[in-house]
């Protein structure tokens, strides 16, 4: 189904719909950062408030309900994971085309893996390599793992999960998808 573009956007036509959207990108420089900050402003919204699910929904289950440390984080992280999807899906990137919440779903989970995998090596690497085990050096190995991933998946989710829409071809018609999900030319 498509959904009206962002009325937030100056300079869109009030029939503009997703598919039309890049036209009017195009046209406007202004309109390009608008959007470009509605997107910053929503990822950090949606971050802020999975996190804060994340932590609350572990302690509920680990500290109050009783359920073992590992199944608490697990469920919590999935959770969150699956909210944050959502939330970026219809909100934050909803600008941006649309290639199947299958596929979408199994790379935003992909992205979010390997910035975990980033996250535990950095600690890793100053716990053990460098012999670090003060809790406030390994926090900060911490919070510097979650910015350089923090930024790794914006850059990912704007990339390979909700990627641009297709350009407009000169007929005004979208290029066809191609098989394996690229477009013709």
């Amino acid at each position: 189904m498509d959904h009206p573009v962002d009325r937030s956007l100056p300079n869109a036509p009030v029939s503009t719909t997703r598919e039309q959207l890049p036209t009017v990108i195009a046209a406007s420089p202004t309109t390009r950062w608008r959007l470009l900050l509605k997107e910053l402003s929503a990822f950090g919204v949606v971050g802020a408030a999975c996190l804060v699910l994340d932590l609350g929904l572990f302690q509920l289950l680990y500290g109050h309900l009783g359920v073992g440390a590992v199944t608490a984080k697990l469920a919590s992280t999935l959770v969150s994971m699956t909210v944050a999807y959502v939330a970026h899906r219809y909100w934050s990137f909803a600008h941006r085309q649309r290639t199947g919440v299958g596929r979408e779903y199994l790379l935003f989970a992909a992205v979010n893996g390997v910035t975990l995998l980033l996250g535990l090596a950095v600690v890793a690497v100053v716990r053990y390599p460098f012999g670090q085990d003060a809790a406030p050096v390994l926090q900060v190995a911490n919070i510097g793992s979650i910015g350089l991933g923090t930024v790794i998946r914006y850059l990912g989710y704007r990339r390979w999960v909700f990627p641009a829409a297709r350009p407009v071809t000169g007929s005004g018609a979208l290029p066809a998808p191609a098989p394996g999900g690229g477009t013709t030319p």
